[in-house]
């Protein structure tokens, strides 16, 4: 059994930590899984995840292994979670690669015990490349971001009919509430004031001068107008390569992780898609001016456009998205490290290094490059 002392896990930074929740025990684990009785006797924990906003471990159990996720109740409801797994069956109906959640005898796959919300879910097929891997962490090969782009847009398609409304407003969900207004900043205001935790740590600050400019200098009123005139749709939005498994050939073997998803627009996920996978973020204190992965940008693009063609309109949109897709997240994580887990420095670094930092980034000559890149050339 893994030692849950000394687990650690990924931080704002390039340094592991230690986690803001506990590790799943065994005990845990036995006590939870009894409630999905084909899941198996746990025998041991085989691996604990490094992703910082849930815990979760495989399991060995006499009947396999499986996936256990533990949220703590003040991030993710069981309605919540509902409204994620909802989506995720109608993928797997669509032939998509995910994996469904297992289910009790009641048909819940979200269940509740004191403090926190659980979900188990059979070991994803394909290799885990990238499971240990920090987001904001690039592909290993052109090669895989031209497949995760197919992928995506697969995805895109085989939720295009998906009629269920947009999921209940918790912490540390990506949607469109921002950039799906006619008016973003007003949106981005509305959105403070609704989150106690977020209202307090700006409060005294100059958050909404510092917001407006963001917003004013990459357009956001004409990109958000632009953006609405598209269909909407649930999205994956946190589409990066630890989010996948692969098969030997390179190809998408399973999508994973959709605590994120909810209703939105293909763009923006692209978007999103792009911005977390084609800079190499976690150097952007290092003074390197290699970040850009615009090969890779290219190669997602064209994987995406191997599936659902992007014209010149298209591609001149998502670059104006690329500046303004994090922007809803990172306002997201510093109402959860402010509010849920009392980390005013991670508040701070989400703030100034991801909501503000990432948009500026853009305006420098390796961002414009990268943006020109994603904008120009001949139709996909």
């Amino acid at each position: 059994m893994l030692s849950s002392g000394a687990h650690q896990v990924h931080g704002m930074g390039t340094a592991l930590e230690a986690p803001s929740w506990p590790p799943i025990t065994l005990a845990e684990a036995s006590a939870v899984l009894a409630r999905w009785p084909q899941a198996g006797v746990p025998v041991r924990l085989a691996w604990h995840s490094p992703r910082p906003f849930s815990a979760a471990t495989l399991v060995e159990t006499a009947a396999g292994m499986l996936f256990l996720k533990r949220h703590h109740h003040t991030v993710r409801s069981v309605a919540g979670l509902g409204a994620e797994h909802a989506f995720l069956r109608h993928l797997a109906e669509h032939g998509q690669p995910v994996v469904r959640p297992l289910a009790d005898a009641q048909g819940q796959t979200a269940l509740a015990m004191g403090d926190w919300v659980w979900e188990a879910h059979p070991v994803a097929p394909g290799d885990d490349l990238y499971r240990d891997a920090p987001s904001w962490t690039p592909f290993h090969s052109e090669a895989h971001a031209h497949a995760a782009g197919a992928a995506l847009a697969r995805l895109h398609r085989a939720a295009a009919d998906y009629a269920a409304p947009a999921r209940p407003a918790e912490p540390l969900v990506s949607s469109a509430t921002i950039l799906g207004s006619g008016d973003p900043l007003r949106a981005a205001v509305d959105y403070v004031a609704a989150r106690p935790a977020l209202a307090d740590w700006v409060a005294g600050r100059p958050w909404q001068e510092e917001l407006a400019e963001v917003l004013a200098r990459h357009d956001a009123p004409a990109v958000a107008g632009a953006l609405q005139a598209r269909p909407s749709l649930w999205t994956h939005n946190d589409w990066h390569p630890s989010n996948l498994t692969w098969t030997a050939a390179g190809t998408i073997a399973a999508v994973l992780d959709f605590g994120l998803a909810d209703r939105g627009f293909a763009l923006l996920d692209l978007a999103i898609a792009l911005e977390r996978s084609t800079v190499r973020w976690l150097e952007l204190d290092s003074g390197s001016q290699n970040l850009a992965q615009i090969a890779d940008a290219r190669a997602l693009l064209a994987g995406y456009a191997s599936q659902a063609p992007l014209d010149a309109a298209d591609r001149a949109l998502l670059a104006r998205l690329l500046p303004l897709a994090h922007v809803e997240f990172a306002l997201a994580e510093v109402d959860y490290f402010a509010g849920t887990v009392r980390r005013q420095a991670d508040a701070a670094l989400a703030w100034q290094g991801y909501l503000l930092g990432h948009a500026a980034w853009f305006r420098g000559s390796e961002g414009q490059a990268l943006l020109a890149a994603i904008a120009g050339g001949a139709s996909l």
